[in-house]
């Protein structure tokens, strides 16, 4: 004697199976995801830590930095001193 309740039952009951099925199938295994291999582009090749350009420039930024706090800046201010208050 099946009524629609047992019909209801039966339904819910495969319909849990199913949502465990698919929430089991969701997890990942420790070997996903699987990803090819990473191109690098022009950029990420350009500006890798380390690359002799790095420290040229740094190298240049640093002669800079010391011709404009000790050569230039200090030239400026006696030549204005000399200008304007002598």
């Amino acid at each position: 004697m099946s009524g629609p309740a047992e019909d209801e039952r039966l339904r819910v009951q495969q319909l849990r199976a199913l949502r465990r099925r698919w929430l089991r199938d969701q997890e990942l295994s420790p070997r996903e995801p699987v990803l090819p291999p990473r191109q690098l582009g022009f950029w990420e090749r350009f500006l890798q830590p380390g690359d002799s350009w790095r420290q040229q420039v740094h190298k240049l930024y640093l002669g800079g930095r010391f011709v404009m706090l000790r050569v230039l800046l200090p030239a400026w201010a006696i030549t204005y001193y000399l200008k304007y208050h002598v």
